[in-house]
């Protein structure tokens, strides 16, 4: 296997089984899924059931018990179950396009980690979207999206299945190359280094912490978001407080100041 697609998941079944029909239409498939699953009910685990023979390699389901909005920990298990040395992070709301797989392994490099975006879809597109539309990638058409509830806007262009103007947003966009969680891809080994993700940290930036530590680590980061292309589905964010946001702010401000590379609420603790 090359490379081991790590999904966040919590209690959203019907967002789930479209983004493992993404997975399950790859043009790559030397990849294994490892399901990151932060306190779902059994119906996730019959769902996550139901696609097993659609992959080349058996999905992996991950879970712990519900007890709060705990995605860094429930990372750290899933990490420790892989059996490849790089992984692509993503959630279980983001729908990969064909290439999705194939293009973060065409960008790949020592010495980095990729950065990704997303298109972020209304209720509406999110709800019509079925397992044909994304077999025949109609979802990922400007003018499918348009017919069913999406704003013509410039954002389109992220889109865009030309590789010369992707490659060239890539380089244009002024989006900083972050380690965003519904869309980045890195090496184990480095992600071992820093202690993987820091179990102190709730919603709010956890993502972008591990990357920011990567940084002092001396890796660096490519952007890719117009060439590794995913659908956001919409959904409601009842975890989202003030507090956890302003608490993980203080972590990330202590750790970008002090330059930390390693926090001590990671991986280690479980092994």
């Amino acid at each position: 296997m090359q490379l081991s697609v790590i999904i966040t998941t919590y209690n959203s079944e019907q967002w789930l089984q479209k983004v493992l029909e993404g997975y399950s239409n790859q043009t790559e498939r030397d990849f294994e899924v490892i399901i990151a699953d932060d306190g779902s009910t059994e119906k996730t685990k019959q769902l996550i059931d139901t696609f097993q023979n659609q992959f080349k390699f058996p999905i992996v389901h991950v879970w712990q018990e519900d007890n709060g909005f705990q995605k860094s920990k429930i990372l750290n298990k899933a990490i420790l179950k892989t059996n490849t040395d790089y992984f692509l992070f993503t959630d279980g709301d983001c729908i990969p396009r064909k290439d999705f797989v194939a293009q973060h392994l065409k960008y790949k490099e020592e010495g980095f980690f990729l950065s990704g975006g997303y298109f972020k879809l209304p209720m509406k597109a999110s709800c019509k979207i079925s397992s044909d539309n994304i077999k025949t990638q109609d979802c990922f058409s400007i003018s499918w999206l348009i017919t069913n509830g999406v704003s013509k806007t410039f954002k389109l262009s992220k889109l865009t299945n030309i590789r010369f103007f992707a490659t060239f947003m890539n380089w244009l966009t002024p989006t900083k190359k972050t380690f965003n969680g519904h869309n980045t891809s890195c090496f184990k080994s480095d992600l071992i280094a820093i202690n993987g993700f820091n179990e102190e940290m709730q919603y709010g930036g956890l993502d972008r912490e591990v990357g920011e530590r990567l940084f002092n680590f001396g890796i660096l980061s490519k952007q890719i978001r117009y060439s590794a292309v995913c659908l956001h589905l919409d959904h409601k964010r009842d975890y989202a407080t003030k507090e956890t946001r302003e608490r993980n702010n203080e972590i990330r401000n202590f750790n970008k100041k002090n330059k930390i590379i390693q926090i001590k609420n990671g991986i280690t603790q479980l092994k």
